[in-house]
């Protein structure tokens, strides 16, 4: 330090006064540019084959708008083996999928399904037949983040292979099966297609049902909603767009305003029961998307019958029946009415 003499003192020399130091300049922050999206080439796997395309791209674009998978399927951008699909078409496995740039991939991760073991109506190595809740979705995409498919692989972290051979519904109970072998897979799904399996239906319907209505032949047209939700409805027969459609109807009991039917298909179209007795004037008790929708919410308020409220859709898949996909054996599987359609039968008073 320099050290000055004053008086025979040794004093410090005086310090030179700091310059006075203003804010701290920002530092300087570089945006981050997301990578642009890019087109992607998915294949399909075991797990996979036999989805629809809608619902195999909701289940692999996590984060992506519902809206926009129906959009870009619907603009002819997602291409499967190089052809274009539309959305219920059924991915197979191996198959290539194209999809186009899409914003908002992986933006959300999806729930993971908590493991769910279902009624169990029969099993063996080749398939699992159970017993579907109401309310329930069998599998994710449809407005929901898993289903059936979903909870019962995660409840059976050994099993190699299991897959959805058919629809339910989400408000439809009853009998869903399963493969557990591809082999298994293949042949039951040809006998769907074939018309080989017989699936009979219970249905609580509004009104007195005609004794002499007993086959409905109307065509049907599916339409998507700008939300895209699946719509169905009747069209003339002459209709380019309809698919002949085909409701086989017997009357069980007839109680005081509402009739309980037992209902085959010749055709497996989408919500094909819920708009043939729709359109036919006797919707199914509960149906939110065909239904009286005012009697529904008086039934779910305990308004209609007293001390019993009814809150679901009374479509019940009772019986199915199909040859083993192994043996050839001839298999009938039932479904016992779900406790709350018993409830109701039971406080509805008897036809006059």
């Amino acid at each position: 330090m320099d050290r000055r003499i004053i008086g025979g003192k040794a004093r410090p020399a005086a310090r030179k006064p700091l310059p006075a130091r203003g804010p701290a300049p920002a530092p300087t922050v570089k945006p981050i540019t997301p990578p642009a999206p890019q087109v992607q080439h998915l294949r399909v796997d075991e797990g996979s084959a036999g989805q629809r395309l809608d619902n195999f791209l909701l289940r692999c674009l996590k984060g992506v708008p519902k809206t926009h998978v129906y959009r870009v399927i619907r603009s002819g951008e997602v291409r499967v083996n190089k052809g274009r699909a539309s959305a219920d078409t059924r991915v197979q496995l191996g198959d290539e999928v194209r999809v186009p740039p899409v914003h908002g991939l992986g933006r959300t991760e999806a729930p993971a399904a908590p493991p769910r073991e279902f009624t169990v109506l029969f099993e063996d190595d080749q398939l699992l037949a159970i017993d579907k809740p109401a309310g329930v979705a069998v599998h994710g995409g449809s407005g929901v983040s898993f289903g059936v498919i979903e909870q019962l692989r995660r409840a059976r972290p050994e099993a190699k292979f299991l897959e959805l051979v058919h629809r339910l519904d989400r408000e439809t109970s009853g009998v869903l099966l399963l493969a557990k072998k591809r082999s298994a897979l293949t042949a039951l799904q040809d006998q769907f297609r074939a018309r080989d399996t017989h699936k009979r239906y219970a249905a609580l319907v509004v009104g007195a049902w005609p004794a002499s209505l007993k086959l409905i032949d109307v065509p049907l047209h599916k339409y998507l909603r700008p939300d895209g939700e699946r719509r169905v409805r009747p069209v003339a027969e002459d209709d380019p767009q309809g698919k002949r459609s085909i409701t086989l109807v017997r009357v069980v009991r007839r109680y005081a305003g509402y009739t309980l039917l037992d209902v085959g298909i010749k055709t497996g179209r989408t919500h094909q029961i819920r708009v043939h007795l729709a359109q036919a004037g006797h919707p199914i008790v509960g149906d939110d998307k065909y239904g009286d929708f005012d009697l529904n919410k008086a039934l779910a308020r305990g308004e209609v019958l007293p001390g019993q409220r009814y809150d679901g859709m009374f479509l019940h898949a009772q019986r199915l029946s199909f040859q083993h996909p192994a043996s050839g054996a001839e298999l009938e599987l039932q479904a016992p009415l779900p406790p709350a359609c018993q409830a109701l039968l039971r406080k509805l008073p008897a036809a006059a």
